[in-house]
């Protein structure tokens, strides 16, 4: 029996030496084909060479985010969202469409998914460190980045200390950003959001201060505080700031924000800047298809029955659904555009849920929409506008050119079409804005940076809150009982 087991052993000995010794001398596997990269997490040059979607209360919703991310956004900013209301929500995860929602008792505060998880940044609205990391820390495992609002002027976000309030104390807003950098991993970005200061000495020297905290990007929107959509972004004050950036030996890529009408006028944009990307709100708001090089037209029709679907499957809610689809609009091809037009606005807006508008989103085919977004976003061939990248040439023309060209007002008001923006842009005139942008106020206005104080008649009295950043789709106030 013992040698038997003897026998037994040695014979299993003998194969594994065998069987080592063949894998040591066998031949390597052949080499399986390349396939493209996947972008793990975003570096310092993931912020560069792109046009991104800006951070939008209620119009920066997960289905606009998609849709931008599909026709080519190389990144995408989520709504600011409070610090102490993300954590007081409760996460869930869908097990059909796999969209994260982070509840609040009565609403969800704020969904993703996965899928735009690589490009995805998250903006936080805090004033206080402790805050600002817990919230991150609660979003992280879903974001590929966070984001610090220190440009919001809302009385909602100044009130507390948060968005463009920092920009006046800016001891709090460089340790909300210290804090988050220390917290993150290194595979989670920090960056922050600012506006112009009505001196750029002062800008300069809180943009090196920002810089220093060790952040991946920094976005400038190039208004002041007291300044507001109609007036005209000061583009021309942001060359400077990309020189001193680039001065500080540091490798960190500065965003512009403010005027952009889409990826073809964001060459506009870098050539007078320098900027390493560009950020677009209002364009986008108005058509998330505004990141490619052939936008959407006729959206009724080519955008708005998708978007309808795509809500309904995601579980968008209704409201912020409706809000979003009041904002889209875009030049009309057909003879008939107009009407048909007019048409769906006024079903969508007369409408109580997804079941009245049913004709239409001309069915329910959702997922068959999301599957094409899914296909779109990952077959994508860079996530970056190869198209808006500028030689080191030209790059250097637009930082170091001290002649800043600049047109009339009259000049402004010529400025009747998107068409007519790109044309005179490439003619010239590089700094024409939309259609019904007045000049910003004068240096001697004597505007105060902090003052918070309305600027016109109440909004209880007037009906109107010319403070919000985003339409308020016209609900009406409620009149108090005298």
């Amino acid at each position: 029996m013992h040698i038997l087991c003897a026998i037994s052993r040695r014979k299993i000995a003998s194969h594994i030496i065998r069987a080592m010794s063949r894998r040591v001398h066998s031949e390597s596997p052949p080499p399986r084909s390349i396939k493209r990269a996947k972008m793990d997490h975003l570096t310092l040059e993931s912020f560069k060479n792109g046009v991104v979607l800006a951070p939008m209360v209620r119009s920066g919703a997960l289905p606009t985010r998609l849709f931008a991310l599909k026709h080519g956004a190389s990144l995408v900013w989520a709504p600011e969202t409070v610090d102490k209301a993300i954590l007081h929500s409760e996460r869930s995860v869908d097990p059909v469409t796999g969209v994260i929602s982070y509840n609040g008792k009565s609403r969800a505060i704020w969904t993703t998914h996965p899928i735009e998880k690589p490009y995805l940044i998250y903006q936080i609205g805090s004033a206080d460190p402790e805050l600002a990391v817990q919230a991150a820390k609660t979003v992280m495992q879903d974001v590929s980045g966070i984001d610090l609002n220190c440009g919001c002027p809302k009385p909602f976000s100044t009130h507390s200390g948060m968005g463009a309030a920092l920009l006046s104390n800016p001891d709090l807003l460089c340790s909300i950003l210290t804090a988050l950098r220390e917290a993150m991993p290194p595979e989670i970005t920090v960056t922050a959001k600012i506006r112009l200061l009505p001196s750029q000495a002062d800008t300069l020297k809180l943009v090196e201060r920002i810089i220093n905290t060790g952040v991946s990007a920094l976005t400038v929107h190039c208004r002041t505080r007291n300044m507001r959509d109609r007036d005209r972004a000061m583009i021309e004050r942001l060359k400077e700031i990309v020189e001193f950036v680039k001065g500080m030996g540091k490798d960190i890529a500065v965003i512009e924000n403010g005027d952009c009408l889409g990826v073809e006028d964001a060459k506009r944009v870098r050539e007078v800047t320098g900027a390493h990307s560009v950020m677009i709100a209002r364009a986008a708001e108005s058509n998330p298809s505004c990141f490619s090089k052939t936008p959407l037209t006729d959206v009724h029709e080519t955008l708005v029955p998708a978007y309808l679907r795509l809500s309904k499957y995601l579980d968008n809610n209704w409201s912020l659904t409706k809000f979003c689809l009041s904002q889209f609009k875009s030049p009309h091809t057909k003879s008939n555009g107009k009407a048909e037009d007019k048409r769906v606005r006024e079903t969508i807006v007369k409408s109580r849920s997804f079941d009245d508008v049913v004709g239409i989103a001309g069915g329910w085919t959702g997922e068959e929409d999301f599957k094409e977004i899914v296909r779109a976003i990952e077959t994508r061939e860079a996530k970056v506008h190869e198209e808006l990248r500028l030689s080191t040439a030209e790059v250097q023309q637009a930082i170091s050119s001290t002649a800043a060209d600049s047109i009339s007002t009259d000049d402004v008001s010529q400025s009747v079409s998107i068409l007519s923006r790109v044309v005179e842009a490439r003619s010239g005139c590089k700094y024409i804005t939309p259609p019904g942008t007045q000049n910003p106020h004068p240096p001697a206005s004597g505007a105060p940076l902090i003052s918070d104080a309305p600027r016109l008649l109440p909004a209880l009295i007037s009906g109107q809150d010319p403070l919000t950043p985003t339409p308020t789709g016209g609900t009406p106030l409620v009149t108090p009982v005298l």
